[in-house]
């Protein structure tokens, strides 16, 4: 199965582009700080299952969803900032922090099963 076919990877992809569709929000002096760090944590959740999913060793496959799981903790903490600062109404990121939450499950459950199987 190609990574695009992943449930997991597409979810993560739409979290993505709903944290690009919120930057925009963000003071102009954050352009270079608090927009790039959230933008780049985002973009490297589907990115990091991508490569995962694409390695030979089911160790290295696990390595790679660590990492995604990371840089979701670390989206979720930004987002959580840009919330308590009042950048971003919480209105605004509902769905981004439904598709979050469904993400780190999969992620748990996913690497999971790689511990079990090694």
């Amino acid at each position: 199965m190609h990574y695009r076919e992943l449930t997991l990877w597409r979810k993560a992809m739409d979290a993505a582009r709903e944290v690009y569709q919120l930057a925009p929000l963000l003071p102009r002096e954050e352009t270079y700080g608090m927009r790039s760090q959230l933008t780049r944590a985002a973009a490297s959740v589907p990115a990091n299952i991508a490569e995962g999913w694409s390695r030979e060793s089911e160790r290295e496959k696990a390595q790679f969803l660590a990492i995604a799981q990371g840089s979701l903790a670390e989206t979720e903490t930004f987002l959580t900032l840009c919330e308590e600062i009042g950048w971003f109404p919480t209105a605004d990121t509902e769905r981004l922090r439904t598709l979050l939450a469904e993400v780190g499950k999969m992620l748990t459950t996913l690497r999971r099963n790689f511990r079990s199987h090694p």
